[in-house]
C-alpha cells in the first residue's frame, strides 16, 4: 500500500481507485520513485514542469530567495515580483500593461474576468467560452468550462457565461468539410453570441493546446481576435497550458503576431516550470489604464508571493537561456512527423494533431473511415488504459483523457529519450486488443 492511499484525498479520481508510486525526486525529463525507477515523464506531469524536474537554476533561486524573503503581502513592495512582471510585459509586449498576480490557472480565469468585466463597465457582462474547454475546476471555472465531467456541479448560466461549439475540425460541430470552413463557423458562432447577447465583455478561448484534445485551424484565433476586436468586446487569451514554449512561442497566440493579441492573458504551469504555485493576468495597457483610477475589489493573500516570483524569474531564464522556445518548436515538428508515421502504420489512430511545439494528440477510433470513437467522450476504452498501465510498467508515464492520448514531454527532453518513448508508443498501439 501506498502511504498516501488512506489520508489523502486526490482529485480527478475515485479514491478507492488510486495507486500511484512515491516520487522522491527527478532529473530531466525523468522522474525518480521511492522504489528506486526512474520514469520518463512524457506529459510533463499536468502539462506544466516545461523546465523539466528539480531544474537547478530554478532551485538555486528559490533557495536564494528564501534566505533572504520567503513572503511579503502585495500591500508592500517586494523585488522578485516587480522583476517577474516586468519580464511578463517585456515577452509578451504589452508595454504599459499591468500584471495581477494568482496561485494558479483557475483563479487567474476567475481574475481575468473579473478585470474584463470592470474595464469594459458591464460589472455583470455576458462571458463567452468553448464547449470542451477547460479553465479550471473552482465554481466560477468549473462555470466557464465546458466540460461535461463537471456540468453538473454548476450553472453556466448563473454566473452570465454563454457556451458555443468550438473549432474541432475532426469531428466538426457545424458539419464542415474543411479545417478553413470550420475555424470560419466556429468563429461565427462566437460573433452571433455577442449579437444575440448585446452585454458582452469578454471571451475566453485558449489558443492552442489544452485538455481538451482540440487544436484550432490555423485561421481560428486571428479571425476570432479581428471580430471580437469589431464587436468592441475583450479577447481573454487562457494560455495556463500553452504558454512558455509548450507550443513553440512564448505565448500561443505571438504564433499570429500582432493579429492574434489578445486584450488580456492569463498564465501558470510553465510560468514556474511548476517547481512553485503561482499564477498571473497579464493586462494590456487599454485594459490596465480603465483599472487605473478605480478601486480593485479583489485579491489573494499570497499574490505575487516572493518565493514564488523569484522561481518565475529563473524559470524566464532559463526558457531564454537555454533556448527552450526554439527547441520545443523543432522538437515538436519532429515529434508530429513521427506520429503520423504511427498514423500510416495503424488504422486505429484516426488524428494526429498539434506540433507546433512539443505538444502533440493522438485521436484513437475503432473505424477510420467512418470516425466512430473507441469510447464516448469523455470516457476511456479499457484498451487505452491497459496501453497506459503497459507503458508505465515500461518506465514511461503517458497522459490520456477520453479516446486521447496527449503528448506534451518536458522542452528538456533528449531527442533520443523522445524517440524511444515513440517507439515504445508505436509497439504498444500495434498490441491494442479491442475486444
Amino acid at each position: 500500500m501506498y502511504p498516501e492511499q488512506q489520508t489523502v484525498l486526490h482529485s480527478w479520481c475515485k479514491q478507492s481507485e488510486w495507486s500511484a508510486p512515491t516520487i522522491v525526486g527527478g532529473a530531466g525529463a525523468w522522474l525518480h520513485t521511492e522504489d528506486g525507477r526512474r520514469i520518463l515523464d512524457m506529459s510533463s506531469l499536468a502539462e506544466c514542469s516545461n523546465l523539466g524536474h528539480q531544474h537547478p537554476h530554478v532551485i538555486a533561486a528559490i533557495r536564494a530567495q528564501a534566505q533572504q524573503l520567503c513572503f511579503v503581502t502585495s500591500a508592500w513592495g517586494a523585488k522578485p515580483r516587480a522583476r517577474l512582471a516586468e519580464m511578463l510585459l517585456e515577452k509578451s509586449g504589452f508595454e504599459g500593461g499591468r500584471v495581477f498576480f494568482t496561485l494558479a490557472g483557475a483563479d487567474a480565469n476567475e481574475n481575468a474576468v473579473k478585470f474584463a468585466r470592470q474595464a469594459s463597465g458591464k460589472p455583470r457582462g455576458r462571458i463567452i467560452t468553448r464547449d470542451r474547454s477547460y479553465h479550471g475546476a473552482s465554481y466560477a471555472a468549473m462555470a466557464l468550462s465546458g466540460d461535461t465531467r463537471t456540468r453538473h456541479q454548476v450553472n453556466p448560466e448563473a454566473f452570465g457565461i454563454t457556451h458555443v461549439p468550438p473549432p474541432y475540425a475532426y469531428r466538426c460541430p457545424f458539419g464542415s468539410t474543411s479545417a478553413e470552413e470550420c475555424a470560419e463557423r466556429a468563429v461565427g458562432a462566437v460573433t452571433d453570441a455577442i449579437d444575440t447577447h448585446g452585454d458582452v465583455s469578454a471571451v475566453l478561448m485558449e489558443p492552442n493546446a489544452g485538455t481538451n484534445g482540440i487544436v484550432a485551424p490555423p485561421d481560428y484565433w486571428p479571425l476570432l481576435r479581428k471580430r471580437t476586436r469589431e464587436q468592441g468586446v475583450y479577447l481573454i487569451a487562457d494560455e495556463v497550458m500553452s504558454g512558455f514554449g509548450r507550443c513553440g512561442e512564448w505565448f500561443a497566440w505571438q504564433r499570429y503576431g500582432e493579429a492574434g493579441r489578445p486584450d488580456l492573458m492569463t498564465l501558470a504551469k510553465g510560468l514556474t516550470g511548476a517547481h512553485l504555485p503561482l499564477g498571473a493576468v497579464v493586462l494590456s495597457a487599454g485594459v490596465a489604464q480603465r483599472l487605473e483610477h478605480e478601486m480593485l475589489y479583489t485579491g489573494l493573500t499570497y499574490c505575487g508571493h516572493p518565493l514564488s516570483c523569484a522561481a518565475g524569474i529563473a524559470a524566464l531564464e532559463t526558457y531564454e537561456n537555454e533556448n527552450l522556445i526554439a527547441r520545443s518548436r523543432a522538437l515538436g515538428a519532429q515529434l508530429l512527423e513521427a506520429l503520423r508515421g504511427l498514423q500510416a502504420r495503424h488504422a486505429i489512430i484516426g488524428d494526429v494533431r498539434g506540433g507546433d511545439g512539443l505538444f502533440a494528440v493522438i485521436e484513437l477510433v475503432s473505424d477510420r473511415n467512418t470516425r466512430e470513437p473507441l469510447s464516448s467522450w469523455p470516457d476511456a476504452h479499457p484498451a487505452l488504459k491497459q496501453l497506459v498501465k503497459s507503458a508505465l510498467d515500461r518506465n514511461v508515464s503517458l497522459a490520456f483523457r477520453g479516446n486521447l492520448i496527449l503528448l506534451a514531454p518536458p522542452l528538456v527532453i533528449q531527442e533520443e529519450e523522445l524517440q524511444d518513448a515513440v517507439s515504445l508508443l508505436d509497439a504498444l498501439i500495434g498490441a491494442m486488443k479491442l475486444r
